[in-house]
Parts: structure tokens; C-alpha cells; sequence
């Protein structure tokens, strides 16, 4: 991009806007902020001036590169994966013992890396908290399962989580997210071992009532639906081989890279015609989650785009210039806005750098694309905001009776005291 564009501080507005709409309304706007159209709206009516802007200052090419190679890979994968995710059916009820929750959660971690934070979360949410419906505590269990399943759990792949699979898009090739094992092992590792001495401590003061109960009603894990996990191993051939790295010929056009969106949507078209409707039921499967994240994610990206020009044209100014600031920079922003946008700003703030000696991997130096890759992943647990499935979670549990803390004691009695020193000690270690 080029680098003597002088961008008017102005036009950063509406991205601010954007970004202030989804973790203000939520809060205090929720009957307004509930309906899907409703935040069509907002993202319609800030983007109007962007795309203004854009077309009237000849920039408009860089509207149209971000929308066609960053939104639509972007809503296809999220949404293949929301699909596919959808239509695998996971029921029981077996005795919610600490080593039986702590296994839940390891799974779970595991399974994000697969099949991303969301479908690891949606799919595991209902049998965890079924598994825990006779205990009396069980919201420590529901925040852990946030901090694992919906965030950390996701760094190895590009599938993981939006944030990587940006970084993706912008180079990084798919098994390069596995250097971040050891950050990856570490903090979800430690994270697990809390939750098992946390769940333990709550076991001993359940009721004797509530854990007679826990042994009696014992129903088998079933999974239902398992042709999906074909189409699940398609989306991650797709994403791991359908790229320049394998396919040259993709270098002459970057059009032709839209053979691996061919690809995943047929994946997410096949677990629509070969599911049977009623697993999608009962799981209670609509498409309004997907909706909401196409339409906020419109407006963030859109919005965005003055935001990164101006960031790569005045980065040597802006004083990040350090793995520990691009960690911590990232992580903070990535705990109060959305952590996808935040990877994307911050790669672009690298990338005004100029640094073209050492090791570049997705054209920039790539301890700093190692700081934000885990700082976005990890941070999006600090708050419900920070990263999508967060909020879903929540209202998954707050349907079953699970009475959970609002968004500021979510942050003072869980993330600020549990997982922020875990995330510092990352910083310490590996960085």
C-alpha cells in the first residue's frame, strides 16, 4: 500500500463508532442492539461516509481489495464452520465430577484449534452444562469453558480463530500457527489445572442432595451427526493446501484463490443437504448468530480501511515498535473491541514499519506477528466483547437458569485476576 497517503484523522471516526456500538449497546441499548437488523443499520449508516470518502479520493481500490480478499474469505469460513458445527449433535449426562468438567475443557481446547472457537463452543456448551444441571455451582465452570473453548484453545490453526485466519489471508502460511504450541500448551495447561482445583473446591461444597442427584441421572455421551465431521476435515484441507503456497498459479491472479471459498461453501452446501433437519433443532440452530457477525463485521471492515492506511503511512511515528508493546497493545484492544479488527490494525501498524530484514513471515517480522497472533487470541477472553463466541456462550448458559456476572464482574472477579497474570507470564516466557 502507499505510504505518502495522507489520511485525515477524521475519517477514523466511524471505525471508532463501530467498535464503541458493539461493546456500549449491548450494555445499555439491548432491546434496540437484539435485532440483527437493527445493527444492519448502524453498520450501513457508518460506512456511508467511508465509502464516500473512499470513492472521492480515488482510494476506492482499497475498499474493494479488503472487501473481496478479506470480508468474503472471512464470512465463508465463519460461516461453513457455523454450518457444519451446527449440524453435530452432542447429547448426555454423565456425573459432573472435577476430572470429568476438567476433560470436558481439555477437549474442548483441542477442539478449537479444528473446528474453530465458535463451532468447539456451540458444539460443547449444552452437553457441559447439562452434564453440571444438578450442581448447584457451576458458573465457574462456564467461565473457564470461555477462557479455553472460546478463546485460548484456538491458536494453532488458522481455522482457530478470525484473528489468525486475517493473518492467514495476509501470508502467514497454515502450519506456521503450530510454533505457537509451546503458548499454546502452557497457558491452557495451567488454565486446566486452576479450573480442576477451582471445580474441586466447589464439588466438596455441594449439597449432599445435588451430587446423590449428579450420580442418579446418568444418560450416555451421543454424538449424532457425524457426516459433518467429513465436511469439517474438508474446510481444513481447504484452508491448509488451497493456497498460494501449494497452488502457484494463484500468485499470476489472486482470483483464483476464491477455488478454496468454492471449496468450503460446497463443504457447508453438503452438511445442509445430508443433515437431518431435526440435529440442526436440537441444537437449537437458527442463522441469526451468523447473520449478526456478517452485518458487524460489514461495517468493521469497511470502516477499518482509512484506519489501516493511515496506520501504515504514520507508523514510525505512533512509538510500537516492541515485541512487548505489540503484545500488550494488541491484548488490550483485542480485551475491549473485537479481537479480529485488532489483529488486522496491528499487522498493518507492523507492516508500516518497513522492517524487511530477519525472519518475515506474512511481510512482517515475525516475533511481532507471534505478539499479536497470541495477544489477540488470548486477550479476546478479558471481557464478553473481546471475541464473539463469548456472548453466545453466555447467552447459552443464561437460557438454562445459569445466573451469569455481568461485564464488569466478569472482568474483576474472573479474567483481571485469573487469566491476566497467566498471560503475563506468557509475555515473560515466550516472548
Amino acid at each position: 500500500m502507499e505510504h505518502t497517503i495522507q489520511i485525515p484523522l477524521l475519517s477514523l471516526l466511524p471505525f471508532l463508532l463501530m467498535l464503541i456500538s458493539i461493546a456500549v449497546f449491548p450494555l445499555f441499548f439491548h432491546h434496540f442492539w437484539e435485532k440483527n437488523s437493527n445493527k444492519l443499520i448502524v453498520a450501513i449508516v457508518l460506512s456511508v461516509p467511508i465509502v464516500a470518502y473512499l470513492l472521492l479520493s480515488n482510494l476506492s481500490h482499497h475498499l474493494i481489495h479488503t472487501l473481496v480478499f478479506d470480508y468474503i474469505p472471512f464470512i465463508i469460513l465463519l460461516g461453513a464452520l457455523f454450518t457444519i458445527t451446527g449440524g453435530i449433535f452432542l447429547s448426555g449426562d454423565i456425573e459432573a465430577k472435577p476430572v470429568t468438567n476438567t476433560i470436558f475443557l481439555a477437549i474442548g481446547g483441542v477442539l478449537a484449534s479444528i473446528m474453530g472457537t465458535t463451532g468447539a463452543a456451540m458444539l460443547l456448551i449444552r452437553p457441559v452444562i447439562q452434564t453440571n444441571k444438578e450442581r448447584k455451582f457451576k458458573v465457574h465452570t462456564i467461565l473457564f469453558f470461555i477462557a479455553i473453548v472460546a478463546n485460548c484453545g484456538g491458536l494453532l490453526t488458522p481455522l482457530g480463530d478470525p484473528p489468525l485466519f486475517m493473518m492467514y489471508l495476509r501470508g502467514a502460511p497454515f502450519t506456521w500457527f503450530l510454533k505457537l504450541l509451546p503458548e499454546w500448551f502452557f497457558t491452557n495447561a495451567l488454565l486446566l489445572l486452576i479450573y480442576f482445583f477451582v471445580d474441586t473446591y466447589y464439588h466438596k461444597r455441594e449439597p449432599e442432595k445435588a451430587l446423590l442427584a449428579d450420580k442418579t441421572y446418568i444418560k450416555p455421551i451421543k454424538i449424532e451427526g457425524k457426516i459433518n465431521f467429513i465436511w469439517l476435515i474438508g474446510v481444513v484441507l481447504s484452508v491448509a493446501f488451497l493456497n498460494e503456497q501449494y497452488l502457484p498459479f494463484i500468485k499470476e491472479n489472486h482470483y483464483y484463490g476464491f477455488i478454496r471459498e468454492a471449496v468450503i461453501l460446497s463443504m457447508s452446501i453438503f452438511s445442509l443437504l445430508f443433515t437431518p433437519n431435526l440435529l440442526r433443532v436440537s441444537n437449537n440452530f437458527t442463522w441469526e448468530p451468523i447473520k449478526e457477525v456478517a452485518y458487524l463485521f460489514l461495517g468493521i471492515f469497511i470502516t477499518m480501511v482509512p484506519c489501516l492506511l493511515f496506520l501504515e503511512s504514520n507508523a514510525s511515528n505512533l512509538g510500537v515498535n516492541t515485541i512487548s508493546q505489540f503484545y500488550f497493545y494488541s491484548g488490550a484492544l483485542s480485551s475491549f473491541l473485537d479481537n479480529t479488527p485488532t489483529a488486522v490494525t496491528f499487522h498493518s501498524l507492523a507492516l508500516g514499519l518497513g522492517i524487511t530484514s530477519g525472519n518475515i513471515v506474512a511481510n512482517i517480522p515475525e516475533e511481532f506477528l507471534k505478539a499479536i497472533s497470541v495477544a489477540s487470541v488470548f486477550f479476546g477472553s478479558m471481557t464478553y466483547i473481546g471475541n464473539g463466541p463469548n456472548f453466545m456462550v453466555k447467552a447459552v448458559a443464561e437460557e438454562n437458569n445459569i445466573k451469569m456476572p455481568d461485564f464488569f464482574s466478569y472482568m474483576f472477579k474472573f479474567s483481571i485476576i485469573v487469566l491476566l497474570p497467566i498471560y503475563i507470564l506468557v509475555e515473560i516466557i515466550f516472548l
